[in-house]
């Protein structure tokens, strides 16, 4: 098989869901045969959540202290000399992130939460893989939506182009069927005849 087909196939959005879905299950077997433990280097340094919580912080159990490009937050870099002022934008949100935490105590347990640099500058600097999954789960959300998007928002059958490529793709479908049925009915022939024969 040529690559550029396989390509195509892979590039089909109802086949790639199919492929990310099979790899995260074989990472899942994988990960239930092979014995893994917590490597505590690993780890996050933080208080315990419900300390967070008791304390009133919003950004519970995300809190890693800090200001803003004044003072850095705690987040245990695994490799500190990948960025010199590592941990100098864990308190960063946008306003109406502020705005939220200003009237929640529940912030950063609430789907919307979004304590933008603390949650990038963690993940990105400090861990690897954690990127990886993100990113490929982005890019799924990504996918599932635009097929959503091609597929049930826009009027495609109405549209006069797709009619007209839907009309070639029948026509040339008959054609084929029909030059396979004609095949067909010659070879049946020519054994009916070498019966008879």
């Amino acid at each position: 098989m040529r690559i550029g087909v396989l390509w195509n196939k892979l590039a089909d959005p109802k086949n790639i869901p199919r492929l990310f879905a099979f790899s995260l299950g074989i990472i899942l077997i994988v990960g239930l045969i092979v014995p893994l433990a917590l490597n505590p280097d690993q780890l996050y340094v933080r208080p315990d959540p419900q300390q967070q919580i008791d304390e009133g912080l919003p950004l519970a159990p995300y809190d890693r202290g800090g200001e803003p490009l004044k003072e850095a937050g705690d987040i245990n870099p695994q490799y500190p000399e990948n960025a010199a002022v590592l941990g100098m934008i864990t308190g960063y949100m946008s306003p109406l992130a502020e705005w939220v935490s200003s009237i929640s105590p529940y912030f950063g347990t609430s789907i919307y939460s979004s304590p933008g640099g603390l949650i990038d500058e963690i993940l990105y600097y400090t861990r690897g893989f954690d990127t990886i999954l993100e990113s490929s789960i982005l890019m799924m959300s990504f996918i599932i939506a635009s097929w959503l998007s091609i597929n049930y928002t826009m009027n495609r059958k109405n549209d006069s182009k797709e009619i007209k490529k839907d009309v070639a793709r029948a026509v040339n479908d008959s054609a084929h069927l029909a030059r396979e049925v004609k095949a067909n009915d010659a070879k049946a022939r020519s054994k009916q005849l070498r019966r008879d024969n």
